[in-house]
């Protein structure tokens, strides 16, 4: 791929994506060679669904996927994350827009759009087995290098049987639009001063409680459990009819499912791509967990099992 002098690489994030600014024609080439369908094809998919529904995602400009990249809208180069990081007072304020955003996100019934080689993509659904493989990295990742041989396949055994019995307890069914990766730093500030959602290409149809439990048990950022509970709390404001109880079940399990997947993916780009600066993140996801589960009768033996096996990072 040959790029006019005007682009500029940008920083990229944790996927095999490479990202270029144009800074006059206000534009972000995205290149992808691996996971091309997902990373490009999807991508706009989903994005295209988003725009139609009147949430601020990258409009695409032009594409050349026989070459690898498509040429999109740049939505600018601040992101919540970054305005959280500098300054923190109206954090909540902020919060309610992301969440008024959320709301939005989840009214879309559209779950079928033409991609720009004339086709048609349909968003798939979270099935549990989605759920089930993505839990399993922290297995296949993480554990071998925390456990001896003889310890591995034991905990592998019970900790699948768990974290299948924790699925079987949901309540919500797959009937919502879920962003999968709804957090503070993917979410920008564009030149109107309107919140708007890039990384959008692992959106499926799954359970209400999911991108608010990305939201608000970002691993990425911390936040004291009194904004956790506020942000939580308005969501539920917003959103009369929910059983609470039953939400709060599914929020809990899908926050930690999602943030043992989470510790299973730091491993691997620390092992596998020498990324190992995300390692630092993990306790913090362990935290996570730990709070969770101890507010969850569900949870209890997964907990038992998380406990007796990393003592260092789960109470019993």
């Amino acid at each position: 791929m040959k790029l006019s002098k005007d682009f500029r690489e940008i920083k990229g994030d944790a996927s095999f994506r490479k990202f270029y600014r144009n800074t006059k024609k206000n534009s972000i080439i995205v290149f992808a060679k691996r996971e091309k369908i997902k990373n490009l094809l999807i991508y706009d998919s989903i994005n295209k669904i988003l725009i139609k529904n009147n949430i601020i995602a990258p409009k695409l400009l032009s594409q050349n996927y026989k070459e690898n990249y498509i040429e999109i809208q740049d939505l600018g180069k601040k992101t919540i994350y970054q305005i959280f990081s500098r300054n923190k007072k109206n954090q909540y304020l902020i919060f309610k827009k992301i969440i008024n955003i959320l709301n939005k996100i989840q009214l879309i019934k559209d779950k079928k759009i033409k991609n720009f080689r004339n086709k048609f993509y349909l968003i798939k659904d979270y099935k549990s087995k989605i759920l089930l493989d993505e839990a399993k990295l922290f297995s296949y990742w993480y554990v071998p290098k925390k456990l001896n041989k003889k310890k591995i396949n034991i905990f592998n055994s019970k900790f699948d049987k768990e974290i299948k019995l924790a699925l079987s307890k949901l309540n919500f069914k797959n009937d919502t639009f879920v962003h999968r990766d709804f957090h503070v730093s993917n979410l920008i500030i564009n030149s109107n001063n309107q919140i708007g959602l890039i990384d959008n290409q692992d959106a499926l149809i799954g359970n209400k409680a999911y991108d608010l439990a990305s939201l608000i048990d970002d691993v990425r950022y911390k936040t004291p459990n009194s904004l956790k509970d506020k942000v939580y709390n308005y969501y539920l404001n917003t959103n009369k009819t929910i059983d609470v109880n039953k939400f709060k079940n599914d929020f809990d399990i899908l926050s930690v499912l999602r943030n043992l997947k989470i510790i299973g993916i730091f491993m691997r780009l620390a092992e596998r791509d020498k990324k190992r600066k995300y390692l630092k993140l993990i306790p913090y996801a362990w935290n996570m967990i730990d709070s969770r589960m101890s507010k969850n009768k569900d949870l209890i033996n997964l907990k038992l099992l998380l406990a007796t096996n990393f003592p260092k990072f789960i109470t019993k």
